[in-house]
């Protein structure tokens, strides 16, 4: 079993920043892959970044490429996502998620599907 908890959402002006971390337990095999995603209110979860926690190999959706930063620190065991220069349309809960995948290469498409093992969620708002 994996245990995810984030932290780090609120309020803030568009341009600005937010750092969201994931507080990760459990089995460490079934943390391969670990990722962002987000939902949006009458909006399906789409994936933000995703990263293969034993190569550090990353990926990112178009919306968020060059502005985002997925990130890990493996000593606490701690998954962060580093949001620059946020949008209005960032806006929205966002969530940690993690999976072994069975072992195939599954971060880079940014599928849900992909993830068993998801957090409870924290809120960005984006004022402009």
């Amino acid at each position: 079993q994996v245990r995810l908890v984030e932290s780090g959402g609120g309020s803030v002006q568009a341009g600005g920043s937010l750092r969201l971390s994931c507080a990760a337990s459990g089995n460490t095999y079934s943390r391969n892959w670990m990722a962002w995603f987000r939902q949006a209110p009458g909006k399906e979860r789409e994936g933000v970044a995703s990263i293969y926690t034993n190569y550090g190999t990353t990926y990112y959706a178009d919306s968020v490429k060059g502005r985002f930063t997925i990130s890990q620190d493996n000593a606490k065991n701690t998954l962060y996502l580093l949001m620059n220069s946020l949008k209005p349309e960032d806006t929205a809960m966002y969530y940690c998620a993690a999976d072994s995948c069975g072992g195939t290469w599954c971060g880079s498409s940014l599928r849900d599907a992909d993830y068993n093992y998801w957090g409870q969620g924290t809120q960005v708002t984006v004022s402009s």
